[in-house]
């Protein structure tokens, strides 16, 4: 189900990107997938969007670009670079946006929530109070569940702040988009990609940590005869790079595609033009809303534990480095043994 609500989110917004790419004159009525489409984008325009009614402006932040930014020439008149070709272009947007100031107040959220609920008494042992047991229970189950399991005994707890921290960070950015007049920061590209760019350093790091940096080189050969080290390494290489962008391409197509789902439901009464059509498409977007709050917690824990998955496996990467090592020096020990141990038996 959520494949299909993926690749109907794809073919929905590409229909509203070409209505949107069309002129728009003075006094244009949104249609029903330029306003999905405007409520799941990034700007740095901040609205109350009110259903049948204008939206209420409570203003935009200006926008701050480092470089040379100056305005071009477009079919929509003189327009600021930004974005990926405002950055070849020598233009670095730094700027204020709306899912940036989600990603402020979910960490502001996540901070004060473990500071009100975190057991700071260590005379108490055991907590008191729902939230405190909540987040108890939730910690546990990140550093039990994932981290040891998938990382190990012994370098699992090392690694247990980082994937603590992905997982509220993620699953507070999730529940926020499921606010009246918030916004879901992982539904944008840029916001997942910086998540995963994040796990992406972290399992390098544990990678030369368990292997050293030689080791770390040599297991990009995959073993192999250097003859094939051309064909292996790239390929090797490519590897590295296709776990972060799963990761980055999975939490925004689900976050992206429920949301426009959810919208499209609702917006059904309006494209019909019949108030009984809300009879059938409310009850179906709450069952989605509903589902959403579950993906929303699934989506944080997917994350976390493919996130321990691919920090285990680099661990794992240096453990097998060295138990070749120790291979390697017992054969030796064993050959070196095994002719004084016949030259005794011949001299016997």
């Amino acid at each position: 189900m959520r494949k299909a609500m993926v690749l109907f989110a794809s073919l929905f917004v590409a229909t509203a990107w070409a209505a949107g790419s069309e002129g728009h004159g003075e006094g244009h009525e949104p249609s029903v997938p330029e306003y999905i489409l405007h409520h799941v984008s990034d700007t740095n325009d901040f609205e109350l969007e009110v259903p049948l009614s204008k939206p209420i402006h409570l203003g935009a932040i200006p926008p701050l670009r480092i470089g040379s930014c100056e305005p071009v020439m477009t079919d929509h008149g003189l327009v600021a670079p930004s974005g990926w070709s405002g950055l070849f272009a020598g233009c670095l947007d730094l700027s204020i946006t709306k899912h940036t100031v989600m990603m402020w107040l979910a960490a502001l959220l996540l901070l004060g929530s473990m500071l009100v609920w975190s057991n700071r008494d260590k005379t108490k042992l055991v907590p008191r109070g729902a939230g405190a047991n909540l987040i108890e229970m939730l910690v546990l189950f990140v550093r039990d569940e994932m981290a040891i399991k998938n990382i190990g005994k012994e370098d699992g707890p090392r690694y247990v702040p980082y994937l603590l921290t992905a997982f509220f960070f993620i699953l507070f950015m999730n529940l926020l988009g499921l606010v009246p007049w918030m916004a879901t920061a992982t539904g944008n590209l840029a916001v997942t990609a910086g998540l995963a760019i994040c796990t992406f350093l972290v399992t390098q790091a544990a990678g030369i940590r368990a292997a050293g940096l030689g080791g770390y080189l040599k297991h990009l050969t995959g073993g192999v005869h250097w003859l094939l080290w051309p064909i292996m390494i790239p390929v090797e290489i490519l590897g590295l790079f296709t776990k972060p962008f799963a990761l980055t391409m999975r939490l925004f197509a689900n976050m992206l595609a429920g949301h426009i789902v959810l919208f499209f439901l609702i917006g059904l009464i309006f494209i019909l033009g019949h108030p009984a059509v809300a009879v059938v498409s409310v009850p179906f977007a709450f069952a989605i809303y509903l589902l959403e709050l579950f993906v929303a917690f699934v989506q944080a824990y997917v994350f976390t534990l493919l996130s321990a998955l691919f920090i285990g496996m680099a661990v794992a990467t240096g453990h097998h480095h060295d138990e070749h090592g120790h291979a390697d020096d017992h054969g030796h020990g064993h050959s070196e043994l095994g002719p004084s141990h016949d030259h005794g038996k011949a001299h016997a």
